[in-house]
């Protein structure tokens, strides 16, 4: 997730990067706004003048047409929006059948010498632009010609003849309407004595006897057939006998499995119809109370009285049981009767609701013949009523164009509109330009920043150094660019990891991005800090760092390397204190074979011990291998990338090249950046000038001892202001440190 996070973050950019954009190719914004400014303004002077002829109508947009039952229909209103509508219009007016009547009436094929009317066609619809009146049925009719008085003739006679062409197609709409009405009343009269016959046919067919038959039906009730209430009480019969027949069926269910005195309470309770049970049930409940109160009063079972008590109550419950089973016998009869009623009803019922429903049939078939036969006779009375009405509209016809604005000739210019064209070229040139710049930028894989160093390289960036900044032992007095390279040397002191690792070799990735220039301005600046400081031109290929001191490069390091010279011999002391110099000598056919040899790695080993500080100079490490060789040979390497040159994926090449050979990558020089258009680098270089010093009268003194010049032996030639006995090395590592420890404190 957090790689997601940091992948979106490098690609978007803040509000002050695209301003940075802007600012960083300012020169293409101008460039691509300057060329497409000036195209502009060469097209717009070549145009041919034009002048507008306009004219103005209002289109009504009701266009009335007649349905088959004779109703009035807004179809435009109806069917088609505005913008259809006003769209369709447009399209009519440019229309080959309305221009080609322009083009007649003025005789345009001989005014503008074409072959016919289909060229003279094409010429004119070029020249005209329809614009619809915003919310409105306004249309604006422009024509634009290098003749005002012709651009303002063809913009009324456009209008004209729009206008005659609507007008001849509503005279056409009103007579098409009268022909379909006249067909349509045929037609329906037709109808009408067909449905006039069937609804006759069929009233003498079935038999019914219609008193109102020129009343619609629907302004009548339906009546009730004596048939229907018939079916209708013998159904309520029907469901009568079979609420009985379920009452008897559980009454007998009930009392069918009892017996003693729970038959005789539950005949009574149910309700049995029998006179015994009900004359003798109340005296048979009232003995059986009687005898409890005499049992409880403490009469035993065979006093008298209980006695003949017993005796009537069990001639009770006889009976009882007798008139019980009787009931049980009635209840059967009752059902079966019940069934039978049941079963006649059913029949007659269903005999009944077949002869309704035939009957019903008959009605319906004869009412819906009745109300076609209305119904038709209606549609033909109002096609006849709007027959007449379109008869009259037809002898004054609707005009559904009025021309509002004739077009007066007008003698200002109107196309081309130098202004807008202008304005618009202006725009589209900045925004292209802004596209281009931003385009550019995306597609830029340079170093822009110093994020981009340390995220892609993955070193630090030891210093920033200034755009157009020169040898600085050349420059008068103290140039504050100087500070740059204080800071690059304190950076050094502080990212080595000891004062014995001071054997260092600059590289680059190609040519030209200010290698050999940073390396000797940085000496110049370490000499000045009170090093003992020696620059080696190991650029075999194309050695520079001798035309800074306007020295002759015909010995140096290669004479060393081949020759048994004693090193004194080729080391030249410079015209600045504690500054010592070898040059590459004569070039060599095999630069990188010399390099890497035993003698070039005793030499390095030597010049340690003799300088605080060696500073070598090699060629780009991705053109050749000499700088692969003294890489592996120096304690470490600083890498010097021009801003905004090389792509980042050959940079982190050259980081490769220089840890394949076992080299020590120290960190990275920024080199030649713009700090006035990049302004996140101002921070870096704002106080450049701000802290420089400015006392020039006195110069750093060396903390080393004085070195007496020596000659060259004469088979060598002759350097004479220049040679100078190789020094000792006069510091030591923690004297080292202290100085980059003042340094730090001081700037």
């Amino acid at each position: 997730m957090s790689n997601l996070e940091s992948n979106a973050n490098e690609v978007k950019l803040h509000a002050l990067d695209y301003w940075q954009v802007i600012r960083n190719r300012y020169g293409i914004i101008l460039l691509t706004f300057a060329l497409v400014f000036l195209t502009a303004t060469i097209v717009t002077s070549l145009l041919p003048k034009q002048y507008r002829g306009q004219s103005q109508l209002e289109i009504e947009r009701k266009s009335t047409v007649r349905d088959y039952y004779g109703e009035v229909t807004d179809r435009a209103n109806a069917i088609d929006p505005y913008s259809t509508f006003m769209a369709t219009e447009f399209q009519v007016i440019e229309s080959r059948e309305t221009l080609n009547r322009v083009i007649e009436k003025l005789d345009l094929i001989e005014k503008w010498n074409v072959g016919g009317e289909a060229g003279a066609f094409g010429i004119l619809r070029s020249k005209i632009r329809t614009e619809p009146g915003q919310n409105t049925n306004l249309i604006r009719v422009e024509v634009f010609d290098e003749d005002p008085h012709l651009a303002a003739s063809i913009a009324n006679e456009v209008a004209l003849a729009y206008q005659e062409r609507r007008t001849e197609q509503e005279r056409d709409r009103a007579k098409a309407i009268v022909d379909n009405l006249v067909v349509q009343i045929r037609s329906q009269e037709a109808k009408l004595d067909t449905a006039r016959v069937r609804m006759l046919d069929l009233a003498e067919d079935l038999k019914i006897p219609d008193l109102a038959s020129s009343k619609p039906s629907w302004m009548r009730g339906e009546a009730e057939t004596g048939r229907e209430s018939l079916v209708m009480r013998s159904m309520q019969q029907e469901q009568d006998v079979e609420t009985e027949i379920n009452t008897l069926s559980a009454t007998i269910e009930t009392i069918q499995s009892l017996e003693g005195d729970a038959l005789i309470k539950s005949a009574h309770s149910l309700g049995v119809r029998d006179s015994t049970i009900e004359q003798l049930f109340p005296q048979y409940t009232s003995n059986l109370v009687a005898r409890t109160n005499l049992q409880n009063a403490g009469l035993g079972a065979k006093h008298p009285k209980m006695v003949a008590l017993d005796e009537t109550i069990d001639q009770l419950k006889n009976m009882l049981l007798d008139a019980a089973e009787n009931a049980k016998k009635t209840l059967g009869t009752k059902l079966e009767m019940a069934k039978s009623k049941l079963a006649t009803y059913n029949k007659a019922s269903e005999e009944g609701v077949e002869d309704l429903l035939s009957e019903k049939r008959s009605i319906i078939e004869y009412e819906e013949a009745k109300a076609d036969y209305n119904l038709a006779r209606e549609v033909r009375a109002d096609l006849e009523e709007q027959l007449a009405k379109e008869k009259v509209n037809a002898t004054t016809p609707h005009v559904p164009v009025r021309v509002h604005e004739r077009a007066e000739v007008s003698f200002s210019q109107a196309k081309p509109n130098v202004k807008l064209n202008l304005i618009i070229g202006a725009i589209v040139g900045l925004v292209m330009g802004i596209g281009l710049a931003f385009f550019l930028e995306y597609m830029d894989t340079s170093v822009k920043s110093l994020e981009d160093v340390e995220r892609y390289l993955q070193v630090p960036v030891l210093a920033v150094i200034p755009k157009d900044v020169g040898v600085l032992h050349k420059q008068s007095g103290l140039s504050p660019d100087a500070e740059a390279y204080r800071i690059l040397r304190t950076n050094i002191e502080f990212n080595r990891k000891s004062a014995d690792a001071n054997s260092i070799t600059v590289v680059s990735g190609g040519a030209g991005e200010g290698k050999s220039t940073t390396l000797m301005n940085l000496a110049y600046i370490c000499a000045q800090g009170g090093y003992n400081t020696l620059m080696i031109d190991g650029d075999l290929r194309r050695p520079r760092l001798h035309t800074f001191f306007d020295i002759n490069n015909s010995v140096g390091l290669t004479n060393y390397l081949t020759t048994d010279l004693m090193l004194e011999d080729v080391i030249l002391q410079t015209p600045v204190d504690n500054l010592y110099f070898m040059p590459s000598g004569i070039l060599p056919a095999d630069a990188a074979g010399i390099l890497n040899s035993r003698r070039m790695s005793e030499l390095i080993a030597d010049v340690k011990s003799r300088f605080d500080l060696v500073l070598i100079d090699s060629p780009p490490i991705l053109g050749v291998s000499d700088a692969s060789v003294l890489a592996s040979e120096c304690d470490l390497t600083m890498i010097v990338i021009q801003h905004r040159k090389l792509p980042r994926n050959m940079l982190i090449r050259v980081r490769q090249a220089i840890e394949n050979v076992g080299g020590t990558v120290l960190g990275v020089v920024l080199n030649n950046v713009d700090v006035r258009s990049d302004s996140q680098y101002q921070y870096y270089t704002s106080y450049y000038t701000y802290y420089s010093p400015t006392n020039t009268d006195s110069k750093p003194k060396s903390r080393v001892a004085d070195i007496e010049p020596r000659e060259t032996p004469e088979d060598v030639g002759t350097q004479d202001d220049y040679s100078a006995e190789p020094p000792q090395k006069s510091k030591t590592a923690s004297e080292s440190q202290d100085y980059a420890q003042f340094e730090e404190d001081e700037y």
